[in-house]
């Protein structure tokens, strides 16, 4: 049964795995992460898997989530989904921008890489004050560890309690 930060750990060390979809000519190794998805192809998951990066950490930290919880209308390889989830599920922690985060929040972006809501996901390693240093899954879709400014584009924190299970 996971905890915040067996999901913090394991996230950084994911993410440096340098887990990738197809880039800079290599073969994609996200077939792991694509594959908790089964209605999900490896050629639609490239350029598109930060949430079920997100996912494939809780999974393996220990968290027992369906990909597809029942207050989503749709998986949790969908960013909006998890979004969906929180906001509906009373068992799982909102938070906004304006909190400050815990290692193993999954932090949620709005007009990171499009102008559109809920466009990026990824999980809290570290506050650093002004900004926050977290894994992510599909940065130029290949996964790191990366600090982000505390900005109009963090949307909220999403927290699963230490030992959830759906």
């Amino acid at each position: 049964m996971a905890t915040k930060l067996d999901l913090a750990n394991l996230a950084r060390a994911e993410a440096l795995k340098t887990w990738h979809g197809a880039v800079m000519g290599l073969k994609p190794n996200i077939q792991p992460i694509v594959s908790l998805f089964p209605k999900w192809t490896l050629k639609e998951a490239n350029g598109l898997w930060c949430a079920a990066f997100v996912y494939y950490c809780c999974v393996q930290a220990g968290y027992e989530i369906p990909a597809r919880p029942q207050e989503c209308s749709c998986s949790l390889a969908g960013c909006g989904a998890w979004d969906e989830w929180a906001q509906k599920d009373n068992r799982i922690g909102w938070r906004s921008a304006a909190c400050a985060p815990l290692p193993g929040d999954i932090v949620l972006y709005d007009k990171v890489f499009e102008n559109k809501q809920h466009d990026h996901i990824g999980i809290v390693l570290e506050d650093r004050g002004n900004s926050i240093l977290a894994a992510e899954g599909n940065l130029g879709n290949v996964s790191g560890v990366v600090e982000r400014p505390k900005d109009k584009h963090i949307r909220g924190y999403i927290s699963l309690p230490d030992h959830f299970v759906y």
